[in-house]
């Protein structure tokens, strides 16, 4: 008599020990128009092959998004400002992702995409920012206030900031204004971690 092969049963309390392991890719780009730039854009995602690749200042108009195609990966919706020379913000997603989007939500101007959606049946939440040049604190600020129902701790925050948020950030002369301590005091106050000063 031979014996049944022993498998292991998932239970619902293993299943809640499964850690959902997630790669973001993050580039200002600084425009994508240039073929060879496009090209270079494709090879880093190749070689890290994130489970989103999430880029800044790609300006890219909606009618010259079909310029970035990069096998194995579709688009989310990108944010794109009505003038021609602003920045605008795109979420990659690999086809290796399991991601069901359940709410993308697109700034008219270009700065922010934020996208919710399950991953392995958890929730996670993705957003994508560029700030402007001038009033970068207050409209990050402005931003995560007018967002503040939507972000949770399954909220990964990604972009360019174009701001620095501690003096660690600027050279040594310079010294962190009242809108940047206003910035930092929302972000505590939010809960939110600069996870990169957390590890360096």
């Amino acid at each position: 008599m031979m014996k049944k092969p022993q498998g292991i049963r998932a239970t619902s309390s293993m299943m809640d020990r499964i850690v959902l392991h997630l790669s973001i890719l993050t580039l200002n780009v600084n425009g994508l128009n240039a073929p060879l730039k496009r090209h270079r854009i494709a090879e880093q995602i190749r070689i890290n092959q994130p489970s989103f690749c999430c880029l800044q200042e790609t300006y890219l108009t909606q009618k010259d998004s079909h310029k970035l195609k990069i096998k194995g990966w579709k688009k989310i919706p990108h944010a794109n400002g009505h003038q021609k020379q602003q920045a605008r913000v795109i979420i990659l997603l690999s086809d290796k992702t399991n991601f069901k989007a359940t709410t993308v939500k697109i700034d008219k101007e270009g700065h922010y995409i934020m996208i919710r959606g399950l991953v392995q049946q958890k929730n996670i939440t993705i957003l994508n920012i560029y700030a402007p040049n001038t009033g970068t604190p207050e409209f990050i600020k402005q931003l995560l206030l007018d967002l503040k129902n939507e972000i949770d701790s399954n909220t990964i925050i990604v972009g360019n900031f174009n701001t620095p948020l501690t003096a660690l950030d600027r050279c040594s002369r310079q010294k962190v204004n009242k809108e940047t301590m206003d910035l930092n005091y929302t972000l505590q106050q939010m809960d939110l971690t600069d996870i990169y000063r957390t590890f360096y």
